[in-house]
Order: structure tokens, then C-alpha cells, then sequence
């Protein structure tokens, strides 16, 4: 027996190829199936299964094109339906892989065609179980995603997770793996462990979740406190059950260098998303005005499908060689439309002496020094509004990054006001000038380090909002 989790850390998620006696069962692939091709070639073995666990709504399954590369059906669990075939399976039923069996435990609540495979070793005894998004580690999904046709509120779902997990979960013994589909940082659950995996064991001890509780309990414990789902979750929920076109004919065009003539003449265009995906120094030193900032060196993929919209063609910025895994990232949350990529990247439009924009920085002592001058001055805190409760600047306004391409949520801001961003440490807040930047709003600061290093200034004045802590 053979167990490796693929963890991808940009979008804390966890695919699983499973091996037995020269046959593989792969569950919850990604968009992008070469490296399950690749580790299954590197051992001599041979595809025969595709798990999924259930409906993904946090990024596109690679379930068709690895279905389509190797002649291995796609399984579901029961209530599944799709517009592609698919093998659906009946709760109970078992799968006979090498020396090991997979058995389907219909675990509906997160979603419901939702469900659990427990893997059997060579002695027929309970080893491991690939829980999806119905067990993390130290939580469980939310339950708040229902689909489009399905006239089921939030406590519905939770109420049938609930007995999903006492009749399906709670039973099993306590020396059993948990292999889940997310870790922390994910939008699916509330607050995920920061551990890959645990026992069914740990988690009857230490996930809320699994406690001795009433129905009524249990869904008031994971329904409160649920933030909005990211605005991506139904295109690729729907993505996942409706079907994709190929990754490669998406490449195809995706990965066409464009001369600084072509990116001009594109650029013009209300159809074409800028991209640039460098760190945040270099995009902050310079870039192609009207470009938006989402760089490959954090939640990337993410927050290109929180805050960019998914009717318009992409054209991609990169370091030169970046191109490809910029794009690759993208169609795991469901992009598909790309114009191609500037050849050469920044360098290139700025060695042709074309006019470029840049983000201005600004250590915490400057903005120390600027409040108490500056009565124009408008601090700008674009992280969550619980981290903001947990401690800002005092008199900031909280305008969440998520919630930048609202309109409404501009509202208040004047033109003549000057604008001091910051987030957590810099990323989230480079992302916003960019945006701010492509509205027309120039009179901006990025305060560098962001509130990690502003709380550590003494002259800046701080608080806490304990009414929404509590």
C-alpha cells in the first residue's frame, strides 16, 4: 500500500493518489494532471479509479481531462448528476484496488452528493478515509453552499450533516487516518487545523464538530460566524458539474507572446484584464498603468477568482518563465479566457520607453508623522473585519479587499483625500492600490510591512471593536 497526499498550499487543498498491487486510485485531483501521470508512470502503475468527494467549489477538478488521459471512470457518490458520465455509486459500495478496498460512506451535508471513501489495508481492516470537505482537521465544511435548484437553507444542511457524521464518522474507530480535501487558510470551513491530516481519534477529542452536542446545538456551532463564500464558489461548483474545456486547448492561446503593439492595442479594451503577477517590490516599482496586482507569491489563484471577473479575457504580466504556472493557477479556479502574455514582460514595455505607473511606499514612522498634519489623510485597513476588530489604527477605515470592487464600498472616499493602504504584512494592500489605481485613484500610499509593523509604532494610535470580537 502506497498513500501520497498533493498538498498545494496556494489553495489548501489536498489531492491523494492511492496505490495497490500496480493500481491507482487518484481522489480530488486539480485542474492540471500530469504530476498523477508522472508519479503513477515513475512506479509502474496504472490509473484505474477517479475519486471525487463531492461538487468542489473552491477550485476546477481535474477529474474529465484525467478521465479522458487514461480510461479511468469518475465516481461519485449517491445523488450525483452531471452532463458528463460519470459512475455513481450507492452508499456502501466497494471498490477493489490491488490488495485494498474503497468503500463509499454518503456523508451529505457540506453538499449533497457529498461522501466519504475508507480505505481498507490488505487484512480487510479499517486504515484510512478521505473525508473531502465534510471532516477537516479541527472543523468541518459549511454548510452554506447549497446549489442552484436545491430549496435548502444553511440550517438544513447543517442539521443533515449532523447525522451524517453521527451515524458515519463518530462510529469509527479511533486509530483510523483522516485524509482531508483542505487545510488551513481554505474558505470552506470556519477555522481549519493547521495540520494535513489527523485520526479520527484527535478529532473526537479536539474538533468542535464531534463533541457531545444536540442537533439544535450542533447547527448554531457551525453556522455562526461564517463569512461570505468567495464569489468564485458557484462558477466552479457549476465549472465541476456541468464540464470544462481542455487545459491544453485553454494553453493553446493562453500561452501566445504578444509584441508591446498587440498588448497596446489590447489594452485598450473593456474586455481585457492587465494582469501582472510579479512580488509585490517589483510590481510596486513599476508596471503598465491600469494593470491589477495579484502576485504568484501568495493566494494567488484566490483572489484572482475573489476579485476578478470571469467574462473577460486575461492578459498576463510575468517574470519572464512565470507565464505558464500564472496561467495554470488561474484555470484551477476557473478562468479560461486569455489573450496571451507580453513577451518579455515589464522589462520589455519599459525598455521600449512606454509610460508606466508605480506605487509609492511608506515606512510606518512617515505615517506616524503625516496624521497628525495631514487632515486629508484617510487610513485604509483592507484586511477581514475580524482582523480589524482584533486591533487598527485608530479612526481607519475598514474597507475589506474582497469588497474593493464594489462600488458602494468607495463611496465615502473624496478625490482630494490621501490614502495610506496597508493589510497584514503588504500583499493584500499592493492588490488594492492596484485596483484603486486602475478607478483613477492616484493619491495613494502603501504602507509597507503593513499592520504588523504599524502596531509595533508607538505614535500611532490603535484600537479594538470588542463588540464584534465577542
Amino acid at each position: 500500500m502506497y498513500i501520497e497526499q498533493l498538498y498545494t498550499s496556494c489553495l489548501s487543498e489536498a489531492a491523494y493518489y492511492i496505490e495497490s498491487d500496480g493500481e491507482v486510485a487518484i481522489v480530488d485531483p486539480l485542474r492540471d494532471i500530469e504530476e498523477y501521470i508522472a508519479i503513477a508512470k515513475k512506479r509502474n502503475a496504472v490509473i484505474k479509479y477517479i475519486f471525487e468527494t463531492h461538487f468542489h467549489a473552491d477550485f476546477v477538478s481535474g477529474h474529465i481531462d484525467l478521465s479522458k488521459a487514461t480510461g479511468a471512470p469518475i465516481i461519485y457518490g449517491p445523488n450525483t448528476k452531471t452532463a458528463f458520465p460519470v459512475y455513481v455509486a450507492t452508499d456502501g459500495e466497494t471498490f477493489t484496488l490491488g490488495n485494498l478496498t474503497i468503500k463509499v460512506l454518503h456523508t451529505p451535508g457540506h453538499t449533497l452528493e457529498s461522501c466519504c471513501y475508507l480505505l481498507k489495508d490488505e487484512n480487510n481492516k479499517d486504515h484510512a478515509i478521505f473525508t473531502g470537505d465534510t471532516l477537516f482537521v479541527g472543523d468541518v465544511g459549511r454548510p452554506d453552499l447549497s446549489q442552484k435548484g436545491e430549496e435548502l437553507t444553511t440550517k438544513d444542511l447543517a442539521g443533515i450533516m449532523y447525522e451524517s457524521l453521527q451515524q458515519k464518522i463518530i462510529p469509527l474507530a479511533d486509530d483510523i487516518i483522516v485524509y482531508p480535501a483542505h487545510g488551513a487558510g481554505s474558505s470552506c470551513g470556519k477555522n481549519l487545523g493547521s495540520q494535513t491530516w489527523s485520526t479520527i481519534g484527535n478529532e473526537k477529542k479536539t474538533n468542535y464538530a464531534l463533541q457531545a452536542q444536540t442537533k439544535d446545538e450542533f447547527i448554531t456551532a457551525v453556522t455562526e460566524g461564517l463569512s461570505s463564500p468567495p464569489q468564485y464558489f458557484p462558477i466552479n461548483a457549476k465549472i465541476n458539474k456541468e464540464g470544462y474545456e481542455s487545459l491544453d486547448n485553454i494553453l493553446q492561446t493562453a500561452l501566445k507572446p504578444l509584441t508591446l503593439n498587440e498588448v497596446k492595442s489590447l489594452a485598450n479594451s473593456d474586455n481585457i484584464i492587465l494582469l501582472d503577477t510579479r512580488s509585490t517590490t517589483a510590481f510596486s516599482e513599476g508596471f503598465i498603468p491600469g494593470s491589477i496586482f495579484i502576485g504568484l507569491d501568495g493566494r494567488y489563484a484566490e483572489w484572482a477568482g475573489s476579485l476578478l471577473p470571469f467574462n473577460k479575457t486575461i492578459l498576463i504580466v510575468a517574470e519572464p518563465g512565470k507565464e505558464k504556472e500564472s496561467i495554470i493557477r488561474l484555470t484551477r479556479v476557473g478562468f479560461s479566457k486569455f489573450a496571451g502574455y507580453v513577451e518579455g514582460g515589464y522589462q520589455a514595455w519599459k525598455n521600449a520607453g512606454e509610460q508606466t505607473d508605480m506605487i509609492i511606499g511608506i515606512e510606518p514612522d512617515e505615517l506616524a508623522m503625516d496624521i497628525p498634519h495631514d487632515e486629508r489623510l484617510i487610513v485604509m485597513d483592507v484586511r477581514r473585519e475580524t482582523e480589524f476588530a482584533d486591533g487598527h489604527v485608530k479612526n481607519a477605515l475598514n474597507i475589506p479587499l474582497d469588497t474593493l470592487t464594489d462600488p458602494a464600498s468607495m463611496a465615502n472616499i473624496e478625490d482630494d483625500q490621501n490614502l495610506y493602504i496597508h493589510c497584514g504584512s503588504g500583499y493584500r494592500s499592493v492588490i488594492a492600490a492596484s485596483l484603486l489605481k486602475r478607478q483613477g485613484i492616484h493619491n495613494l500610499y502603501n504602507v509597507l510591512g503593513g499592520w504588523n509593523k504599524i502596531k509595533l509604532e508607538d505614535r500611532i494610535k490603535t484600537e479594538k471593536e470588542t463588540s464584534v470580537l465577542n
